[in-house]
C-alpha cells in the first residue's frame, strides 16, 4: 500500500496480481448474494479449480485482504473490500470514458475495460472521470465508486422476479455476455427505461414485457441479466 494515501479506494490493491484482483472484485460480487463465499462459488466464478482457489484465498488472507475459515468460506475484510471497491471503480470509469469518449458500444465494452483497469493508475482514473463529468454511474447502470471508497447501497430486483403488472425502472444491465446486452438493448432495457412484467411470453422460457409502453417479448436469460428498482 502507496504510504500517504492509504485511504484511496484500491490502493491496497495495487501491489496485487491481476489474478488477486480478480479475485477481490469476484468476492466482492458474491458478497452481495451470500456471506461469506463458498470456495466451491468462487471457483465456478472465476473458472478456476478449486485447488488454485484455495491456495490463492490463502494467500490473500495473508496479507489481510480476506478473512478465510476452511470449510466456511471466505469474506473482505474492511482493507480487501476497499481494494475491491477500487477495482470496481476503475473499471465503470474506463466503461464510461471508453463509450462517451471514444466510441465503443455499450456490449463491446467490458473485455477492454477488464483488460485496462489492472493497468490504469489512480490518477489517470480520476482524470477519465473529470473529463466526462464525474459520472455517477458507469453505461449498463452500476454505481461508480467515488474515488474514497464511498458507494450508495442500492435496492434492485432481477426483471425475471419481479411482480406482474406492476410499473417499474431498469436500474443494471450485466455487462458480461454480449449477446445479452445486444437483445436488451434491442428491447430498449437501458438503464432508465419504464419497464413492467405483463407475464410468459409466447414461447417456453421468454418474457412479455411493456418497454416504455411498448410490447416486447425477451428470453428469461436477458431477463435475469436486467435488475429493476422502483421508480
Amino acid at each position: 500500500m502507496r504510504e500517504g494515501k492509504g485511504q484511496r479506494a484500491g490502493n491496497g490493491s495495487r501491489a496485487a496480481s491481476r489474478a488477486a484482483e480478480d479475485y477481490l472484485k469476484a468476492i466482492y460480487r458474491l458478497e452481495g448474494r451470500s456471506s461469506p463465499v463458498s470456495t466451491s462459488d468462487l471457483a465456478d466464478a472465476l473458472g478456476r479449480a478449486a485447488p488454485s482457489v484455495t491456495n490463492m484465498v490463502k494467500g490473500l488472507a495473508a496479507r489481510g485482504l480476506v478473512d478465510h475459515v476452511p470449510y466456511h468460506g471466505v469474506s473482505l475484510t474492511g482493507t480487501g473490500r476497499q481494494a475491491a471497491l477500487g477495482i470496481l471503480r476503475r473499471h465503470r470509469v474506463i466503461e464510461a470514458y471508453l463509450i462517451e469518449e471514444l466510441g465503443y458500444g455499450w456490449d463491446d465494452v467490458h473485455p477492454e475495460a477488464e483488460r485496462l483497469e489492472h493497468a490504469a493508475s489512480d490518477d489517470l482514473v480520476d482524470r477519465m472521470a473529470r473529463a466526462i463529468g464525474e459520472p455517477a454511474e458507469d453505461p449498463h447502470g452500476s454505481p461508480i465508486p467515488a474515488s474514497n471508497g464511498h458507494m450508495d447501497a442500492r435496492r434492485v430486483t432481477p426483471l425475471a422476479e419481479a411482480p406482474r403488472g406492476r410499473r417499474l425502472v431498469v436500474g443494471e444491465v450485466q455487462d458480461r455476455v454480449p449477446g445479452r446486452l445486444r437483445e436488451a438493448g434491442e428491447a430498449g432495457l437501458f438503464p432508465g427505461a419504464s419497464v413492467e412484467v405483463r407475464g410468459p411470453g409466447p414461447e417456453e422460457g421468454t418474457l412479455e414485457l411493456l418497454v416504455e409502453g411498448r410490447p416486447r417479448v425477451v428470453t428469461r436469460a436477458v431477463a435475469a441479466a436486467v435488475s429493476v428498482r422502483e421508480p
